[in-house]
């Protein structure tokens, strides 16, 4: 009798680099490496560019930053795009890049694994269809691939609804409901604000310290301002700068249960990664009572939560603004102690591009 054999993958030698991910920063490498007549290939799992963007972003969501800070490298934002392009503006630009570029990514395309073979020099970069070889590979999957869930005691026995804001779009959903909302970020503050819109009660649960600062002062971009700052003052001058701007604008956040870190907003962010919070709405409404803050939770129950400081207070859903995490670590089989934030033709890079939101 014959024996099966497992077919061997498809081998698939690709010229110039291999780019996995089809987002802005896998969009942009690709585009500058096509200006300087560099072939590549983009390995996209999803069906479509600019995935977060598209599949896991709330309606309302509009960048944070000024355009000009987000623009993709060779193609600003068009001239009439507002200061703070909406999602469907931005999705819009991304689709408009890749079409300038003739980027076309191969679709539906799951990096399993992606290893370095010593011999050859060359990377393997395995999916369902098929091995990608080449000299080169960029990772450009971003930070925020996979959505974090927390390990919260009793969340499974909960009945109403549990939603990650990855699959949150608008307050509609929530309308006239009492909502638990796990997270104090940006996504936490933006669905906070947005679920109010729906005349819903949203509990905001803000277990560690926050910075808060405006996302403008008189017309300024807030990070606008920051950025000038520091071409000519030390970091620790600029972040004073900035929480007396803060305090200024939203006053003393400390007495809304919102405590300031010791370290500040830009070297919290350069020390540990952690984005301060660029108030758009949601801290007026704190003030007035609309978003209610509270402690940690301490459990969930049937029908609510207690919390840390004994209260239990029930609620129709919960929404989990508990962010996101790479997930290269599960498929790139090497050991990343340095990250590259510019394109080498003698390495690999890994382009760890943070779009505010």
């Amino acid at each position: 009798m014959g024996t099966c054999r497992e077919s061997e993958p498809t081998q698939i030698f690709v010229p110039g680099p291999i780019i996995v991910g089809a987002g802005p920063s896998g969009l942009a490498v690709a585009a500058c490496l096509s200006n300087r007549g560099v072939p590549s290939v983009i390995l996209e799992r999803t069906d479509c560019l600019a995935s977060l963007w598209q599949k896991r972003t709330y309606d309302r969501l509009k960048l944070h930053l000024p355009k000009h800070f987000c623009e993709l490298p060779l193609m600003p934002f068009p001239k009439n795009f507002p200061k703070y392009p909406s999602k469907q503006l931005f999705i819009s630009y991304v689709e408009s890049y890749a079409a300038r570029f003739n980027i076309k990514p191969v679709f539906n395309q799951t990096v399993e694994k992606a290893e370095f073979d010593d011999a050859s020099g060359l990377w393997n970069v395995k999916t369902q269809d098929g091995v990608y070889t080449s000299t080169w590979l960029v990772v450009a999957t971003g930070e925020n691939a996979e959505p974090v869930f927390p390990n919260i005691p009793g969340l499974k026995k909960f009945t109403g609804p549990v939603v990650h804001t990855s699959a949150y779009k608008s307050g509609s959903a929530f309308a006239n409901r009492k909502v638990l909302v796990v997270g104090c970020g940006n996504s936490g503050m933006e669905v906070s604000l947005d679920l109010c819109r729906y005349n819903a009660l949203p509990h905001m649960v803000v277990r560690n310290s926050v910075h808060v600062l405006p996302r403008d002062f008189f017309g300024l971009s807030t990070f606008g301002i920051a950025m000038t700052l520091l071409k000519w003052f030390p970091l620790k001058l600029v972040d004073k700068f900035l929480l007396l701007l803060a305090n200024s604008t939203l006053g003393n956040t400390d007495l809304l249960g919102l405590r300031r870190p010791k370290t500040g907003p830009i070297e919290l962010k350069n020390v540990t990664g952690k984005t301060p919070v660029l108030d758009v709405g949601a801290i007026s409404l704190i003030r007035s009572g609309q978003i209610k803050v509270t402690q940690a939770v301490k459990e969930i129950t049937r029908n609510g939560a207690k919390f840390l400081n004994g209260k239990e207070i029930e609620f129709d859903s919960i929404i989990l603004a508990t962010g996101y995490k790479s997930n290269v670590p599960d498929w790139l089989k090497v050991l990343l102690s340095i990250y590259y934030l510019s394109y080498s033709l003698s390495c690999y890079i890994y382009v760890n591009v943070y779009m505010y939101m």
